[in-house]
């Protein structure tokens, strides 16, 4: 991972570093923002590699952006961009398309070589994430790929797909060598095409992309609902919108089945609330990660870890 800020400059000097090393030289856009208001500006980024593709998170004071017909025909990317909207939000326009706004959390989705313009909504300045992927790793020959202009995400059912998928690749970016990056990426790009009506679902590039979103929204939702002792395939399937037999074909490809997953993540909350909370009682700590009974958490854990809770825990406390 390669991260900058503009700490690094000379204060007078920050924004047009930004304007022409970074904005210009390193994201193809030109930025723009009036000279009075240049001496408190501040951003910074951070790049990395996921799968075939590339996570950029970026946040800084307000100025405009613009990638203008010359700064494509000067960096061409030929990629797709999955963007999150974070903070205040953010606006698009100057596109064939109408103009349209991003609140926090929202996603839009375009590529890389269409003109636009886009500034924050906000005074706090520019918040996001955008994962950029190369069209040659989705292998798709459809020319309409090239005419995708920024346009928000608004597909009510793929979006929590979407959503999920897009924060294990952010998680995968984070963990060198993931072996989900790849898969991640790639789901995460014909998600956008499906949206946009170029990737069929029916189809087997959008079958595969179906797949690894939902596995990514039913750990999610195993993860929010971890708590309920009483969590069963059927409840999160249902979640999900989908049968308990789909639901286990999407764990067949995991590492755990959804009972092991279940288990696996049960058992890690318990270790980081003994750790947080030293003086919590043992039983409160299993029921809060969701064991319906203080025999089964000992059973479970012992078998797991080789030891009891209450001995980890000395263990914990002793290391620090």
């Amino acid at each position: 991972m390669y991260r900058w800020c503009t700490d690094e400059v000379e204060p007078h000097d920050r924004f047009d570093y930004w304007r022409e090393v970074r904005a210009k030289g390193l994201f193809g856009v030109t930025a723009e923002l009036e000279r009075g208001q240049r001496a408190g500006f501040y951003g910074e980024f951070s790049l990395s590699q996921v799968g075939h593709g590339g996570l950029v998170e970026l946040k800084a004071s307000p100025y405009a952006v613009e990638r203008s017909l010359s700064d494509i025909s000067h960096a061409p990317g030929d990629s797709i961009c999955v963007y999150q909207q974070l903070g205040a939000g953010g606006w698009f326009g100057g596109m064939r398309s109408s103009d349209f706004a991003i609140a926090n959390g929202g996603f839009a989705t375009s590529h890389t070589d269409l003109p636009y313009r886009t500034r924050p909504l906000g005074d706090s300045g520019f918040h996001l994430r955008i994962v950029k992927i190369p069209l040659g790793s989705l292998a798709t020959q459809d020319r309409r790929v090239r005419e995708l202009a920024p346009k928000a995400f608004s597909d009510a059912t793929l979006a929590p797909l979407l959503d999920a998928c897009f924060a294990d690749t952010c998680g995968a970016a984070a963990t060198e060598g993931s072996p989900d990056a790849t898969s991640l990426v790639q789901a995460l790009g014909h998600l956008a095409l499906i949206e946009r009506g170029i990737v069929r679902p029916g189809s087997r590039r959008g079958q595969a992309a179906l797949r690894t979103a939902r596995l990514s929204l039913a750990q999610r939702l195993i993860a929010r609902h971890l708590q309920d002792p009483k969590l069963a395939p059927a409840r999160v399937a249902d979640l999900l919108g989908i049968s308990v037999r789909h639901l286990h074909m999407l764990f067949e490809v995991a590492e755990r089945s959804f009972s092991q997953t279940v288990t696996e993540e049960r058992l890690k909350q318990s270790r980081r609330l003994m750790r947080e909370a030293p003086e919590r009682l043992i039983a409160d700590i299993a029921a809060a990660s969701g064991f319906d009974s203080l025999a089964t958490y000992y059973r479970v854990f012992n078998a797991a870890y080789g030891m009891a809770p209450g001995d980890f825990r000395a263990q914990a406390a002793g290391g620090r």
